[in-house]
């Protein structure tokens, strides 16, 4: 499997009572493959995945896969923070019909990058799926570094990495270590153009909830290396990955969302996007409407 373009990390819709909301969830799945997405992550950190009980995740994940119907890879997130938890919610999304496990460094514990090493060595041993490494400091206190990575990359199972970080050099080390079976993925909205112009191989996307067909033109452009173009589109859409900013992931992209008819509000211990920000919620969903409209013909044709 070799994973690329844009992938969309989805939000988790609710019902007004925060129960999951698959109705909303289903049209969700279908405005992404409209939209041109060419991947969808179930329960990762965008779909808060920390207050989703097992059966939601299930739930969550058969629908998209049935709702899918192999048009796009779909991504399970499975990291826990211990290797055995790990390895049997892997095997898990796996009977669910899952394309691929998600899986975040472990979240909490912070082991050596000795541990780190064992850790998704063991979860690619066990063979259930094949394996997207997800680094991400400043939710997990644990940074994967590339010398670890280096162990990892020839590891028939382990087919690409997701980079949280916005700085350069760390992309530069990730660029260093693919190959033709190893994907790098940005994992920062707002500098992954910059990210795909140096050679990364697709975004996985927060605002992609919202704007699926303009993400999907970013990643186009930036990954055929029209430079000039993707910087000018990059800059068009800041407005959306400022906003995305504003309050913790997925705050505010769900409060677009639920603007935009897709569920309602978000699980303690996050809170609704506050009052003072609520104009600027409104004044989005009505650019992600609007610029979503100027697109879709184009790439319905």
């Amino acid at each position: 499997m070799r994973l690329s373009g844009s992938i969309t990390a989805l939000a988790t819709p609710f019902t007004v009572t925060g129960e999951l909301d698959l109705d909303a969830w289903r049209r969700l799945l279908h405005a992404q493959i409209e939209g041109g997405t060419q991947a969808v992550v179930v329960a990762g950190s965008t779909g808060e995945a920390a207050s989703l009980y097992e059966s939601e995740h299930d739930a969550l994940l058969r629908t998209a896969v049935e709702c899918v119907a192999g048009r796009v890879p779909v991504l399970a997130g499975t990291g826990q923070p211990g290797t055995a938890r790990t390895i049997e919610a892997t095997r898990r999304a796996a009977a669910l019909g899952a394309d691929a496990a998600l899986v975040v460094v472990p979240p909490y514990v912070r082991p050596t990058q000795a541990g780190l090493l064992a850790h998704f060595k063991a979860i690619a041993d066990d063979d259930a799926l094949p394996l997207v490494m997800y680094n991400v400091p400043q939710r997990t206190g644990c940074d994967l570094l590339p010398d670890t990575v280096a162990g990892l990359v020839a590891h028939p199972r382990i087919v690409g990495i997701k980079e949280a970080s916005a700085d350069p050099a760390r992309m530069q080390a990730w660029l260093a270590l693919r190959d033709s079976g190893f994907a790098v993925l940005c994992g920062d909205d707002a500098t992954a153009a910059r990210g795909m112009l140096a050679g990364a191989d697709g975004l996985v996307s927060v605002v992609a909830n919202i704007i699926p067909a303009a993400i999907r033109r970013l990643c186009d452009l930036a990954r055929a290396g029209q430079g000039s173009e993707a910087e000018a589109w990059n800059a068009q859409l800041a407005p959306f990955f400022d906003f995305a900013t504003l309050e913790p992931n997925p705050i505010p992209v769900k409060a677009v969302l639920d603007r935009l008819g897709f569920g309602r509000g978000v699980r303690l211990p996050l809170t609704p996007l506050p009052d003072t920000h609520q104009a600027v919620a409104a004044r989005i969903a009505t650019a992600a409407e609007a610029i979503e409209h100027s697109l879709r013909d184009p790439l319905a044709a």
